[in-house]
């Protein structure tokens, strides 16, 4: 990550950590013909060099016509060159009309370690449940199983338990979600702080009563708000055991449509919390709501040093097909894990929802019986007809012996003679009655099951890990380890379908404009994290810390927490209320504001050549924002630069870990400009018109795009020519320069409807009314062809979306994909989704490709046996297909739904408007629509030829480096902030870049994070968490250029990863800092295995 100072557009980056590397200086250009007629001269020594370039070129020009013959219709062809060329001098046009653009002619390498590349070849032990093959196996069929409607009759001998009798754990619990029907802070207000007063009270009147909290959210709204005596009383229900908190992130998250770094990061902040305020490490992990359930959650919990978990939400013939071969619970292991070291134990519930009437038993009509929230003259009853009744000596034997037959029952789905029954639903225990009902009636049951020898149960109060701990001690092993006989589990749980061909597939698009900004607004965070901690690291070496703005904590507490408010299960999926959306979205924009405060007083310090110099006044900014947002649901609108006749500076900040070349863009007020470095080299750039409509130009502004690297060892000559449909204005081919094949990457834009019967899509389910359908219009669309020495692209206009194809003539990665970005308006639409797909003739037959998270891939296959619903996925970061020649990979800014419906093609749903509720309680459709921006990248790879392919059925895949790359330019956009005028004129500035070396290019710095400080909410401690992860890597496919110097190490990291600053503690901390070990030497190396994410405690001075 880098700051530079220069005149304008792009950023080389060194290190995820904030570097601002790029400071540019944007000079007004007055009419000078000395300066014209200079720019077309060049020196006799290199006329020869050009020569040599022209006649390249000219080959490359015999190509291209070969190519544009075999083009069938009228198709638009935009070409993107980049030669060697003298540097200091600006772009030129070479003999075959193509731009040549002055890059350094020094060599650039990429270096990947033979070992790097084993992992993804490497065998894996067979798990007994791989889910792909489950999926496979089973029929998806609906056969009525009775009472237990999705699964079978189940029977047992009534002396089953003679011998050993049978353990019951009924756990109290309430779901809060944060934010759905209501806001976050209305449920707080109207419900959840009257469960947590009366936990108080009603916890205490009986040491046997336990319960169950996962939300930290609410926990910490609460613990804010009452008195010391208060936070002791909760303080000690905790610590005794009596009120166990589960999994501890700030909300129960989403695992469809979040990212890694989002899901990590809300861990981290409740899990923080805790520590702070009540001195407790959470062991079990409890979902019981998210819809699905990724692979990547698992790994999460046991880097966080958790032993257990519990998931829900799982398609209920997966259910039934565990369930039968009693293998609900199971050591659930990565793909990718070559040995055991993954491995969690994990409980499914095995019934339909985590409500009471499905939770006791098979039979939700006797289970409901014992909701005693339910018991006649109360506002809730039991659907089944028959109420509960009040447990007295009259009727306790019916009611136990019923009851525990319920037990016995779901005991024979599971391996253990230990069953677990969870007693709550939504908001639950808000009333004292309620707390009275049902821990009174169940008490007088568990008393008369308990003093009944005949009966052979033992049944209590338990909490989730009392349960865990029950089946480690039945099972004689040590916590979080395998009992024997205990099946391994490995893949994942989308998608989710609760009843018929209800899939929730829908959830993965809807609201597509706030699942775009919760990854800006990660990004920032992520920026705003590494810098602040940086700054104040510098501050502190230079006893500067009193100067130094250090209260912006504040801001990255409040953005931490708005960004882990959003991860929750009904927020980031799009399945909340219109005015909870407003509320979420609210308080992002609030975040965003504050970050980039923080972005800009932390760049402001780095920069700054002189540091005593520096002055910090909280009204006079030194920089301004790159962008701004007028509302919560509007698109960024760029900071216009006004230049006149004295220079304006501009500071490029390059978020991620490596060195950067690539294009960036600003707006300017005048045509008459020029972009310098900081040591006064003119730069490239290209100026654009801003326009206002398909055809009309803006006469306010300018955009220019200018290109920079922040080291400047960059070679290389790379094309990439795009073929066009003369009609559509679509993109139909891509062919790279070092390949004499056109491949077909065909774009076309369909709609979906949904269908005419009762049941139709909405906020969670797509039901669509069949096969999609072109998108047409009566009119043709306005095409719009921009082509210039920077960049090329194609413009689509049509009345639902505006498309933009573009390439960047960049040697390295940003020229090596192209750009897409759609940007859709569906507002007068009724019960249509718009979907982008890729047409190719890639052989990829049934198989594709999806990420889990950002974190890992997890192969598909279409299902012909399944609803076409049934085969769309979630797209956090990347989809791709393949076969032995290509890969092409679908690189997108925003989580969407995808799908590949035939081999050789991927579609993606763009956005989704739904006039109705479609049943799931949310109780409206999708109406609130915005105009969203979706980005995109596209990357073809080619094979290598003589590389080993990864076999193409397994489990695993993982992608090439170039594609892991793209996905982090595409997701950390370079922030081009400019300095503002001083009338005593600008201090004099200086690239800062804090690694002392380059990361390894398979190593992504997750976080530099400053932890919390013990006694001031506004200043965080000494101590900062250093959170890195080595990405796994498919070297199968052709190495290209990335632009910079790339080498992989096995990975190995030096402990001396910081220029300018000692590293005074290195300690290896797990996931979410709670647990430690011991720190390494100053001579110690970090070594990370493939795939792996650690978390260290440093100190920096």
């Amino acid at each position: 990550m880098k700051l530079k100072k220069q005149v304008t557009v792009c950023g080389g980056a060194i290190f995820c950590v904030a570097v601002f590397s790029l400071y540019l200086m944007l000079d007004r250009v007055q009419h000078d013909p000395a300066r014209r007629q200079n720019a077309g001269n060049f020196p006799r020594s290199q006329i020869s060099v050009l020569q040599n370039r022209i006649e390249q070129l000219e080959q490359l020009l015999e190509e291209n016509h070969q190519i544009i013959s075999h083009i069938k219709d009228s198709v638009l062809e935009l070409t993107d060159t980049g030669a060697v060329a003298p540097s200091g001098q600006l772009p030129f046009r070479s003999a075959n009309g193509s731009w040549v653009l002055p890059f350094d002619g020094r060599p650039t390498f990429l270096s990947v370690m033979p070992q790097d590349c084993q992992f993804a070849l490497g065998r894996r032990k067979d798990t007994e449940l791989q889910m792909l093959d489950v999926y496979s196996l089973l029929n998806f069929d609906n056969v009525d199983g009775g009472v237990w409607k999705q699964g079978f009759e189940i029977s047992y001998e009534p002396n089953e338990w003679d011998k050993e009798p049978l353990q019951v754990f009924v756990v109290p619990h309430s779901h809060n979600d944060p934010g759905w029907i209501k806001t976050f802070d209305k449920y707080y207000s109207d419900q959840t702080q009257h469960i947590f007063n009366n936990m108080l009270v009603k916890l205490a009147e009986d040491p046997r009563r336990k319960f169950i909290w996962s939300e930290i959210s609410f926990l910490a709204k609460w613990w804010d708000s009452v008195d010391t005596q208060k936070q002791e009383t909760m303080r000690k229900l905790i610590l005794s055991g009596q009120l166990e908190i589960v999994t501890g992130g700030w909300v129960m998250t989403d695992e469809a449509n979040v990212h890694y770094f989002a899901m990590i990061d809300q861990l981290i902040e409740g899990h923080q919390w805790l520590e702070k305020n009540i001195g407790v490490t959470p062991r079990s992990g409890w979902a019981v709501d998210p819809f699905g359930h990724s692979a990547t959650m698992p790994y999460l919990l046991k880097r966080a040093n958790l032993t257990s978990m519990l998931i829900q939400r799982v398609h209920y013939s997966i259910k039934k097909h565990l369930a039968f071969s009693r293998n609900l619970e199971f050591m659930w292991r990565q793909a990718w894990d070559t040995d055991s070291s993954t491995d969690i134990f994990c409980h499914m519930m095995p019934f339909y929802s985590y409500d009471v009437p499905h939770t006791c038993g098979p039979d939700p009509k006797i289970c409901c019986q014992f909701d005693f929230k339910r018991l006649p003259g109360g506002r809730v009853n039991c659907p089944w007809k028959v109420p509960p009744r009040a447990v007295v000596e009259a009727n306790v034997a019916e009611r136990a012996t019923l009851l525990l037959d319920q037990y016995r029952k779901k005991s024979k789905l599971f391996r253990s003679k230990v069953v677990l029954v969870p007693l709550g639903d939504d908001f639950r225990y808000d009333k004292a009655l309620e707390w009275d009902q049902q821990y009174l009636n169940y008490q007088k049951l568990f008393d008369y099951m308990n003093s009944h020898p005949e009966m052979h149960v033992h049944a209590q109060f338990g909490t989730l890990t009392d349960y865990f701990n029950a089946i480690y001690k039945m099972n004689g092993v040590a916590q979080g380890a395998r009992p024997p006989d205990y099946p391994v589990l490995s893949g994942d749980f989308f998608a989710y379908a609760d009843r018929e061909d209800h899939y929730w597939s829908g959830y993965y698009t809807s609201r597509p404009f706030y699942k775009n900004f919760d990854r800006v607004l990660e990004s920032h965070l992520r920026g705003a994290e590494i810098l602040y901690s940086l700054a104040v690291a510098h501050a502190r070496h230079l006893g500067m810390e009193g100067r130094y703005p250090v209260s912006d904590y504040t801001f990255l507490t409040d953005a931490r927490r708005s960004v882990g408010l959003f991860q929750h299960h009904d927020a980031i999926t799009g399945t909340a209320k219109e005015a909870v959306v407003i509320d979420y979205g609210t308080k992002l924009l609030r975040s965003l504001m504050g970050l980039k405060k923080v972005i800009i007083n932390a760049a402001h310090f780095l920069i700054l050549k002189n540091k005593d110099l520096y002055r910090f006044y909280q009204t006079e900014p030194f920089l301004e924002t790159d962008d701004r947002r007028a509302t919560q649901d509007s698109l960024p609108q760029r900071t216009l630069i006004e230049l006149d006749p004295s220079p304006r500076y501009l500071v490029l900040f390059n978020p991620v870990e490596q060195e950067r070349l690539c294009v960036v863009t600003v707006l300017v007020n005048t045509a008459r400009v020029r972009v310098l470095t900081e040591d006064g080299q003119t730069l490239p750039a290209q100026l654009s018109a801003q326009w206002t409509s398909p055809s009309e130009m803006s006469p306010d502004g300018y955009q220019m795009d200018t290109v920079i690297s922040i080291k400047g060892e960059h070679t290389g000559f790379q094309s990439l020519t795009l073929g066009f449909s003369g009609t559509t204005g679509l993109l139909e081919s891509i062919r790279r320069k070092d390949d004499p094949q056109e491949v077909r990457v065909q774009m076309e834009m369909l709609i979906y409807g949904t269908r005419p019967s009762k049941d139709k899509s909405g906020a969670y389910l797509f039901l669509p009314d069949g096969k999609a359908k072109p998108y047409t219009q009566k009119e043709r669309p306005v095409v719009r062809v921009v082509e210039g020495p920077l960049f090329s692209e194609v413009v689509s206009h049509y009345q639902h979306f505006q498309l933009t194809v573009r390439i960047n003539n960049v040697p390295g990665v940003d020229g090596l994909s192209l750009d897409i970005t759609t940007l859709v308006d569906i507002r007068d639409q009724a019960n249509k989704e718009l979907a982008m797909r890729l047409v190719t003739d890639i052989q990829s037959k049934d198989t594709f490709f999806t990420d889990l998270n950002g974190f890992q891939i997890q192969p598909r296959r279409y299902f012909k046996k399944l609803p076409l619903q049934a085969n769309f996925y979630p797209m956090p970061t990347m989809a791709y297909i393949q076969d032995t020649q290509y890969r092409l990979t679908l690189h997108t800014a925003q989580a969407l739904g995808v799908a590949s419906l035939d081999s050789g093609q991927l579609e993606v749903i763009l956005d989704r408007r739904l006039m109705q509720d479609d049943n799931r309680g949310l109780g409206q459709g999708l109406k609130d629509n915005k105009r969203t921006a979706n980005k995109f990248r596209i990357l073809l790879e080619r094979r290598a030829g003589a590389s080993k392919v990864p076999k193409e059925d397994g489990p695993i895949s993982f992608p090439s480096l170039l594609s892991h790359m793209t996905s982090a330019i595409l997701n950390h956009e370079v922030l081009a902030l400019p300095v503002v005028p001083k009338k005593r004129g600008v201090p004099p500035l200086r690239t800062f870049s804090p690694l002392s070396a380059a990361l390894p290019c398979d190593i992504h710095l997750l976080n530099l994070r400053s932890i919390q400080g013990q006694v001031l909410p506004h200043v965080p401690s000494p101590y900062t968490a250093l959170i890195l992860h080595r990405k796994g890597l498919d070297c199968s496919l052709e190495a290209q250029n990335p632009g910079f110097n790339c080498s992989t190490t096995q990975g190995r990291v030096s402990h001396r990863l910081l220029q300018s600053l000692d590293v005074h503690l290195l300690q290896p901390m797990s996931l979410s800092l709670m647990f430690s070990s011991t720190p390494l030497t100053n001579t110690s190396v970090i070594h990370l295995d493939p795939m792996e994410i650690s978390t260290f405690r440093i100190k920096l001075r």
